[in-house]
């Protein structure tokens, strides 16, 4: 069975002192980076241990999550040597219009990027990247790229935010910058992986919404009234329904691993944010203004997983979750016990 587990206490001196690139290292030398693939018959081991760190910090998180996804992306379009002992992965695959980044081939296997990419998380700290960039043919392709030399600058531009502010998630500008593709065009949102990998995300939220619920059931008092057990309650009933989503979910990937997970990963998705944004509701209203004001760990998870939330796309989801819905003949077998 696989179950590493991160050093809670180790982490957060690492935080405290140096932010949360340190802390990413650590995760990395001691392996707990090595998860197993998604659809690979563990993929609720891997989703652990995503919302185990997600409910340590949701910054580091994020970092995590983007490092541990690249690995997994490399492996499946096999370019899995890339990733070198020591290494420190990003994927930065957002494509806003005012942010894209241009592929020239030189050879069979190697390129030169030229743009913006935005939404960079751990910019400063990670060695390197699967970036998603688009060639002469307008066709949208990924390629592996080494922030340590000439032609990458990162940026301090790109996030105000106060929430998941540690996460760095800056613009970087390359310039004739030297890459590897990674597999062939159009394989980052058709391979299998693409949206069990977005259905990872949600164990992510998953985890901040349950690092808050552990504050709030920590801080209960030693005799809770009314209100503060019905806040507690109302959090129960939220996170239990959410993790059986996310189990339900993990199981479905395994039992077809090549098929697409969109619909069972949008699901996930939203009931997870469902259930993260119940858990904020009630969280705040349950200890009162105290822990949100001199609590600095629970006022940063209170201010970080509103903004890693929307990540999601909404009611664009919502809506193409209801699509399949539509689509189905009969009422879809998901609605019955």
């Amino acid at each position: 069975m696989f179950e590493p587990a991160p050093d809670n206490v180790l982490l957060r001196q690492l935080q405290l002192r140096h932010g949360c690139g340190l802390a990413l290292k650590h995760l990395a030398d001691a392996g707990i980076d090595v998860l197993p693939r998604p659809g690979s018959g563990q993929t609720l081991a891997r989703w652990r241990v995503l919302a185990d760190v997600a409910a340590h910090d949701l910054s580091l998180a994020k970092l995590f999550e983007g490092h541990t996804d690249a690995l997994a992306i490399l492996a499946e379009l096999d370019r899995a040597p890339l990733a070198t002992a020591g290494s420190l992965w990003g994927t930065w695959c957002a494509e806003p219009p005012d942010a894209r980044l241009a592929l020239h081939a030189e050879g069979d296997d190697r390129i030169r990027l030229t743009g913006t990419k935005a939404w960079c998380s751990g910019a400063a700290t990670v060695t390197h990247a699967v970036v998603s960039c688009w060639n002469t043919a307008n066709e949208p392709c990924l390629a592996a790229v080494a922030m340590d030399q000439p032609g990458v600058r990162v940026t301090g531009d790109g996030w105000h935010a106060v929430g998941m502010a540690a996460s760095t998630s800056v613009d970087v500008r390359f310039d004739g910058a030297i890459a590897t593709p990674v597999g062939r065009p159009g394989d980052y949102v058709n391979r299998p992986g693409f949206w069990q990998g977005g259905a990872g995300i949600a164990a992510c939220w998953f985890g901040g919404a349950l690092g808050i619920a552990q504050a709030v059931h920590r801080l209960r008092g030693p005799a809770p009234d009314a209100h503060r057990l019905a806040h507690l309650g109302a959090i129960d009933v939220a996170l239990t329904a959410a993790a059986a989503q996310l189990r339900e979910a993990a199981d479905w990937i395994d039992r077809h691993p090549q098929d697409n997970a969109r619909r069972t990963a949008l699901r996930a998705r939203l009931a997870v944010e469902q259930a993260a944004n119940e858990v904020l509701h009630h969280a705040g209203r349950a200890v009162g203004a105290g822990p949100l004001c001199r609590d600095p760990r629970f006022a940063r998870a209170m201010a970080d997983l509103p903004v890693f939330l929307r990540q999601s796309h909404a009611e664009r989801d919502l809506a193409a979750l209801g699509q399949f819905a539509a689509d189905d003949k009969e009422e879809p077998s998901s609605w019955t016990l």
